[in-house]
């Protein structure tokens, strides 16, 4: 298991526990970036060798700071 951290704008789309699904954007670069499903936070750059094979996950924790809110989501891999 590995947790993974996404940036959301709004707070209250999702809950803690909740399971999600995860989507795959691959620019011509290589590098991937994915998506909690419907478009409800973004995650940073991954090179292919650190890719998120799990297309699902559970909400850990929402995490409050003052550059947004931050889900830490834990996939099977």
């Amino acid at each position: 298991m590995r947790i993974e951290k996404f940036k959301m704008e709004r707070e209250g789309l999702v809950e803690e526990g909740e399971e999600v699904t995860i989507s795959e954007r691959r620019p011509s670069s290589g590098r991937y970036t994915y998506l909690v499903e419907p478009s409800v936070a973004m995650s940073g750059i991954f090179r292919t060798t650190e890719r998120i094979k799990a297309r699902k996950g559970i909400i850990r924790k929402i995490e409050h700071t003052d550059r947004g809110y931050y889900l830490h989501v834990e996939v099977e891999e």
